[in-house]
């Protein structure tokens, strides 16, 4: 049976929620792979809104198993904290439909602390991080001191990863005018929840691997967008994760050859909240509009998201760095009304024209964006479920951008409700 991973192929809200959401209808595991409670999706069922920022969006689903892959940095406190609010919008989450990898990371206080710090008292331009200690875990992973979701099995070892913690952090604390860690209040806090941790811990490699070979589809939900890969994205104005395709493999245990299809998510015009590059974006009327209409506020933050014209290059980048199978274009409806619509087809920098976004930020900063123009209309698009149901100047757009960013368009979405999804290619299909 085919598995599908679904990835942004923006700067993150593109509407990763809704899609996951339509798709997991027919999947039977929805697994999240990268990033932190750092990410957002919003839902709409039946008229019910859902939030969820650590929590992969097939929990709202009955008859679903959700999994937090190794790939995710987890903030026991956070996930509770979600869970309880879910609990109290009548959906229950337990061991037997959420599943945690045993060798997660932790998202620890004294994270979120180092994270807020040195993003108050950088001397140089500011990363736009939530704050939120995904950074500072993620680094902790890599520098071999992270405590996993398995350490608060065995207080000896979680004794061992603390001591070996305090020597890095109190050392970062002290240069940062911090007060050390107080290692006992932590250590009493890890006890405290991991009771509640543990019976959602399993060896989930092992669970995907023997549901594959069962013929059970696997759906994997990434986090943010592609251009804010730590790697491929607009660095170092990025995430602390690759949230590209082949992440999906990595962060849950699968190999590569578990991927049938991979679906990128792409909203017919551009946004980006925080810091960092934005050929497109606009400061005018056109954009106040678009995030107007678009109500444009990110899920956690709820920062004002910056708002532009669709860019074509980068999105034919980012389908290449995430090997797109197919892409799922979102809230085509904003663009309802516009006379005019433009696309970037390029980007002119000291006389010359690129096909990419240059890797040197100095570069990234100076390019200003080669447009197209292209018709706009004046019919209603939202809530239509079929190609008739749209305008021709809408079709047109539509196939415009396919051409552009070298890459079919396999569903359209025109409003958050789950429905209002035009199918044009199966990705579940074998």
């Amino acid at each position: 049976m085919a598995n599908v991973v679904v990835v942004g192929a923006q700067w993150g809200d593109e509407g990763k929620g809704k899609i996951v959401d339509w798709l997991s209808e027919r999947a039977d595991i929805v697994a999240r792979f990268q990033g932190g409670h750092n990410a957002g999706h919003t839902l709409v069922i039946d008229g019910v809104t859902y939030k969820l920022s650590l929590l992969p969006s097939g929990i709202v689903r009955g008859g679903k198993l959700s999994v937090i892959g190794n790939g995710v940095v987890l903030d026991p406190w956070a996930l509770f904290t979600e869970i309880a609010k879910l609990a109290a919008q009548g959906v229950s989450v337990t061991p037997e439909n959420l599943l945690i990898a045993e060798n997660t990371p932790l998202i620890l206080p004294i994270h979120g602390e180092l994270d807020r710090a040195r993003e108050s008292q950088t001397a140089v331009s500011k990363i736009g991080t939530t704050g939120r200690g995904i950074g500072p875990a993620y680094e902790d992973k890599v520098g071999r001191r992270a405590i996993r979701v398995a350490d608060l099995a065995d207080e000896a070892t979680l004794d061992l990863r603390l001591d070996r913690l305090m020597t890095h952090h109190n050392a970062l604390r002290a240069g940062l005018g911090l007060d050390p860690v107080d290692r006992a209040d932590l250590k009493a806090k890890l006890m405290e929840i991991a009771p509640q941790v543990l019976p959602f811990a399993a060896p989930v490699w092992k669970t995907l691997t023997e549901a594959r070979r069962a013929g059970k589809r696997i759906l994997f939900e990434g986090a943010q967008g592609s251009l804010l890969d730590v790697d491929f994205g607009t660095y170092p104005y990025v995430t602390s994760s690759n949230t590209t395709a082949g992440m999906a493999a990595s962060g849950t245990g699968l190999g590569p050859t578990a991927i049938d299809f991979v679906l990128g998510i792409v909203k017919a015009y551009t946004t980006r909240v925080g810091e960092g590059p934005f050929p497109t974006e606009l400061f005018d009327a056109d954009g106040d509009r678009l995030g107007s209409r678009g109500h444009e506020f990110g899920t956690v933050t709820g920062r004002k998201r910056r708002c532009g014209w669709f860019d074509a290059v980068l999105v034919r980048q980012t389908c290449a760095t995430s090997g797109v199978s197919g892409i799922a274009l979102t809230k085509l409806d904003v663009l309802d009304g516009f006379d005019t619509l433009k696309i970037c087809t390029g980007y002119e920098l000291d006389g010359k024209v690129y096909d990419y976004l240059p890797t040197a930020a100095s570069l990234q900063a100076r390019v200003t964006p080669v447009y197209e123009e292209v018709e706009g209309w004046h019919e209603s698009t939202a809530g239509a479920r079929s190609w008739a149901d749209l305008p021709a100047a809408a079709i047109k757009y539509v196939k415009r951008i396919e051409e552009l960013i070298q890459c079919p368009v396999a569903l359209l979405s025109t409003s958050p409700e789950r429905d209002d999804t035009i199918l044009v290619t199966d990705p579940f299909a074998d």
